[in-house]
């Protein structure tokens, strides 16, 4: 640094010195004093220079370009920001002396961190964690038992599968009866428009228009009123005749829920074959309910609009059918073909018309197909192997009720049924309903959405089985709320009603009837208003806390304690103390 003409002091950058000293000017001193000033320029993060004026103008240097300075008046760096360059360690003569810690800053872990890291590194870590520890209890399962999984284990009685094929071929014949009421019903529909077409046509020439003098128009009053008494009296009978045709309907779905569920508890003993028999009985049922109501109120818009005139009975024709159902409206949508589309349809809720897909996918369905077989070959395995040793080493604790015990045990099952339940949820609702979908050329798949990130149980219930969900909204909630109900009350009743169809799928397989299943989803519904003001917190902690919850629900408490009662009173019914039984592959005592 040397004092200027005005007294002052001179600060240059780096790129202002010459590239080449003057040759005449050989001052020992002066280029020495350029050196270190070329020195400390490099180093520094912005400098002032004093003009010949007086004023002070910032410059800065980051990579040999010119940058605005963020020095204040006095030359001070503020501490919240970085510098707009550090020197290379080359350049700088002081190699100790380049600053560090320049500016304030937050650690990545921190709240208040401007830019959160990545926890890429931790997910791989918690994946790889879950592998080994999976993998040491996978060894651990073979050196105490050795393999148990062996296809003459899994025998099952010939009686049991005879059973089995008969409701097989039943069942579906009560949909089939459906339709032979719905056909009748769709004769007297047809009946009653055209009679009253005729009767329409009757009024109009018997009514006559007498003309005043003043040439105003009189409708004939008795003519009017006999129409009015006419309409009233049909209108009674068709409602009547309603009345009749939904006994019949309910008659003959009651009566095929009996006989399945009488099947299933007396005469079929192994509960997975009952499982599937029970679940095919009540997938039909919940069909041919859907028909049903559907066609009633189809019917009943086609009974009031069919070739009248008025703007309200049109207005209401629109209302009560979509304009997706016009390729085939009532009664065109009663016939076997119809029928049987909606027999294989996944879907529980029976439409006239679906939307379709153009083509099959011949290579999705074999890749839905290879999925499906995999993943029913590790519900198996993990079944056999490890579910059924962990349940009859269960026993002695629930026998002499060790709390301590029967928790750890619960803890220990919850791993293996919560694979064996995303095993089945994957291998049910995205390999064998899109297959079926694809087969069928079904275009609306959404069979469920990610309930796996829900904040609240309700969420859950509602998006986990898509089928179910549209069943109990169309034809549960919706007309409980359409005449009067509640929502909140038609809430509750309609989860009840899912945890009676519940209790039938588990109970009845299993021979006991214990009110495990149903209990398991009555209490389900404080959570619910539990952790429903959690989802609608601001920030990420209530939906944190609310699926945390969830799944503490969905892991520890559901599945495991209802597997662990339903397989002691299994036990307790067909088993052996000395000789424990493997009930889920079909053996037993007798």
């Amino acid at each position: 640094t040397c004092d200027n003409e005005s007294g002052g002091a001179d600060f240059v950058t780096a790129s202002e010195l010459p590239t080449t000293l003057p040759i005449a000017r050989t001052d020992t001193c002066e280029l020495r004093h350029k050196a270190v000033s070329a020195n400390m320029a490099a180093t520094a993060t912005a400098v002032h220079r004093k003009g010949a004026n007086g004023s002070l103008r910032d410059t800065a240097r980051s990579s040999g370009t010119q940058t605005p300075s963020i020095a204040n008046t006095n030359g001070a760096v503020p501490s919240n920001q970085p510098p707009t360059s550090r020197p290379s360690s080359r350049q700088s003569k002081y190699k100790h002396t380049f600053p560090v810690h320049s500016y304030a800053r937050t650690s990545p872990l921190s709240h208040d961190a401007a830019n959160p890291p990545s926890f890429f590194g931790f997910r791989n870590l918690m994946g790889l964690v879950l592998v080994v520890s999976n993998l040491r209890l996978m060894i651990e399962n073979f050196k105490k038992y050795g393999i148990l999984v062996t296809l003459s284990g899994a025998a099952i009685r010939r009686g049991d599968w005879t059973w089995f094929g008969v409701l097989y071929i039943i069942t579906p014949c009560f949909l089939f009866v459906a339709y032979a009421i719905e056909a009748l019903a769709a004769q007297y529909a047809k009946g009653k428009v055209a009679e009253r077409k005729r009767k329409e046509e009757q009024v109009k020439k018997e009514n006559h228009t007498d003309i005043d003098v003043d040439g105003t128009a009189e409708r004939n009053e008795k003519g009017r009123e006999g129409v009015r008494k006419t309409g009233e009296a049909g209108r009674r009978h068709v409602f009547s005749t309603w009345r009749v045709i939904a006994f019949c309907h309910g008659l003959n779905a009651t009566t095929m829920l009996v006989i399945a569920t009488y099947v299933v508890y007396y005469y079929i003993h192994n509960p997975g074959l009952a499982s599937f028999a029970q679940l095919h009985a009540v997938i039909v049922w919940l069909k041919v309910c859907s028909y049903a109501f559907t066609n009633r109120d189809m019917r009943h818009a086609y009974v009031n609009t069919a070739g009248a005139s008025s703007a309200i009975n049109s207005l209401e024709s629109s209302d009560v059918l979509p304009s997706l159902y016009k390729s085939c409206s009532y009664p065109n949508n009663i016939t076997l073909a119809n029928l049987s589309y909606f027999w294989w349809a996944p879907t529980l809720v029976y439409q006239p018309v679906y939307p379709s897909t153009e083509r099959i996918r011949w290579d999705f369905v074999a890749r839905r197909a290879v999925e499906f077989f995999i993943l029913c070959v590790v519900i198996f395995v993990a079944c056999a192997q490890y579910a059924v040793p962990l349940l009859q080493n269960s026993l002695d604790s629930i026998t002499h009720l060790a709390p301590l015990a029967i928790l750890e045990r619960i803890l220990k099952l919850s791993t293996i049924s919560l694979v064996c339940w995303l095993a089945g949820f994957f291998a049910l609702f995205q390999s064998f309903l899109n297959l079926l979908a694809e087969l069928l050329r079904f275009g609306d798949r959404e069979f469920y959405s990610d309930w796996w990130n829900c904040c609240d149980l309700r969420s859950y219930w509602t998006s986990w089985n898509k089928p179910v969900t549209h069943f109990m909204k169309r034809h549960v909630y919706a007309p409980m709320v359409g005449r009067g109900i509640p929502p909140q009350l038609a809430q509750l009743i309609t989860f009840l009603f899912s945890g009676l169809l519940h209790e039938l799928l588990v109970g009845v397989p299993t021979h006991n009837i214990l009110g495990v299943a149903f209990l398991g989803m009555v209490i389900q519904i404080p959570l619910i208003y539990l952790t429903d003001p959690l989802s609608r917190m601001q920030g990420h902690n209530g939906k944190l806390a609310g699926n945390l919850i969830f799944w503490i629900s969905f892991c520890f408490f559901g599945q495991p304690v209802a597997a662990i009662a339903y397989f002691f009173a299994w036990q307790a019914k067909y088993g052996s103390e000395n000789k424990p039984e493997w009930p889920l592959q079909g053996l037993s005592n007798r």
